[in-house]
């Protein structure tokens, strides 16, 4: 394991601090400092932003991107046991690490920083999708983060990333593509993490599409949600419970109300979503 900085190895962090990792918080923690710093990387250049990170747990990922030139990094964590080895991160850094103690879904990373903002995170896992789709349905767009590079339980990648051609496309898929370009960095081991998940994680980079297509978002998600939530039937079924005459705004819409939401792509949501709004 490759030493990025003078601070003790993330083992003995732990281990003087008694941060045993909790499954109530979701908590993995990322011991390899050549993984971190891979993230940190994919996630560059850093220099001239602002990095919020969610769920710093002991800091590795925090050290990455300190040691990658991250001008400033904000970490909420939840977890107050954390609060002790990411002070002395931030004192070893100069102060550019800020840490804010409290539940991430009651923050509005725009509200912490001024400038270009990136997200990069080692997502907890009982709270990352939420998370995931309160950046991605805000009403302002383009939005006020640049990048996201989020680690997730890879079959969460994989949603995210999938489209019609994929055994993986739902409700995720269409909310991320229609907004961003999404991508599936790299594949982490379980044996990387303390203690090891049961599940391959991978961690997935979306980038704001500048234009995207016009849509309702509150329609989108109804439609995809009734579409998705019952998803071998055929879209006549599923949506009827949106308005009486549903099979008529399938039809206005340019689809077949025989279709399958599987079947239905990005665009096609959008078209259901102007016709249910």
């Amino acid at each position: 394991m490759a030493q990025i900085d003078s601070l003790p190895p993330l083992r003995e962090v732990i281990a003087e601090h008694g941060l045993d990792a909790r499954k109530s918080l979701g908590q993995n923690f990322l011991l390899d400092l050549n993984l971190t710093s891979r993230i940190a990387r994919n996630a560059g250049p850093l220099e001239d932003c602002t990095v919020v990170e969610v769920g710093p747990g002991p800091g590795g990922l925090t050290r990455a991107l300190l040691a990658e030139g991250a001008k400033k990094v904000i970490a909420i964590e939840k977890d107050s046991r954390c609060l002790p080895a990411l002070k002395q991160i931030s004192d070893h850094y100069d102060g550019r690490l800020e840490v804010i103690e409290g539940d991430a879904l009651k923050f509005n990373p725009a509200d912490l920083a001024d400038g270009p903002i990136k997200i990069v995170a080692n997502l907890p896992y009982n709270v990352g999708t939420q998370l995931l789709l309160g950046w991605l349905t805000m009403e302002e767009w383009p939005p006020f983060w640049s990048s996201l590079t989020l680690m997730f339980q890879k079959e969460v990648g994989e949603r995210i990333v999938a489209d019609t051609a994929s055994k993986h496309y739902g409700r995720l898929g269409v909310l991320a593509n229609w907004r961003c370009h999404t991508e599936i960095l790299f594949d982490l081991n379980p044996k990387a993490f303390t203690p090891p998940p049961k599940v391959t994680s991978s961690v997935v980079q979306l980038l704001p599409r500048e234009k995207p297509l016009d849509c309702p978002i509150r329609a989108l998600e109804k439609v995809t949600a009734a579409a998705f939530g019952q998803r071998r039937k055929m879209l006549r079924q599923s949506l009827k419970s949106l308005a009486p005459d549903a099979e008529d705004r399938i039809v206005a819409a340019g689809l077949k109300p025989t279709s399958r939401a599987e079947e239905v792509d990005v665009a096609g949501f959008i078209a259901l979503a102007h016709a249910f709004s």
